[in-house]
């Protein structure tokens, strides 16, 4: 007489495998790393920072137009360069069939005030009734403290 032997699975594993995971996540960075730098919305420039500025959330709106001045005093409508005496025609063409007439202006804080005014120039020339000036926030060290007294050396010497 034969004996059939019943072979039984392997008990089941309780432990996470954490190494795909891993793998994931490490691809996820990298992915998210390589695209951040493309969001920006147009060319990039070192914005003036101001102490008191005012928030405009329709900057961010995906349709926003918005115009740089870079350091050198170029003028770009996006990421494209425009010289300033098309200005006024690009723009009045994105103007077009919108009720919002609001451009968003985006200067380097070091780009020559002569370049930041002919783009304002070009602008009103095209119809532009709101222009909306960026800046960037100046960091504060915490809300309500109280300043550094008078003679007292800048923090971090």
């Amino acid at each position: 007489m034969s004996v059939i032997m019943k072979h039984s699975a392997p008990p089941p594993v309780a432990d996470i495998n954490v190494t795909p995971m891993v793998d994931v996540m490490l691809v996820m960075l990298i992915i998210f790393m390589v695209i951040t730098p493309m969001l920006t919305k147009g060319v990039s420039v070192e914005m003036v920072r101001t102490k008191n500025p005012i928030a405009m959330q329709a900057a961010d709106k995906t349709d926003a137009i918005i115009l740089a001045v870079s350091r050198e005093g170029r003028s770009y409508l996006g990421n494209d360069q425009v010289p300033a005496d098309q200005l006024p025609q690009k723009v009045k063409d994105l103007l077009a069939n919108r009720a919002d007439k609001m451009v968003f202006l985006r200067a380097d804080a070091r780009a020559r005030y002569e370049k930041v005014v002919d783009v304002v120039d070009n602008l009103r020339a095209a119809g532009v009734d709101q222009l909306g000036l960026l800046t960037e926030a100046i960091p504060q060290d915490r809300p309500g403290a109280p300043p550094p007294a008078a003679g007292a050396p800048p923090k971090g010497q």
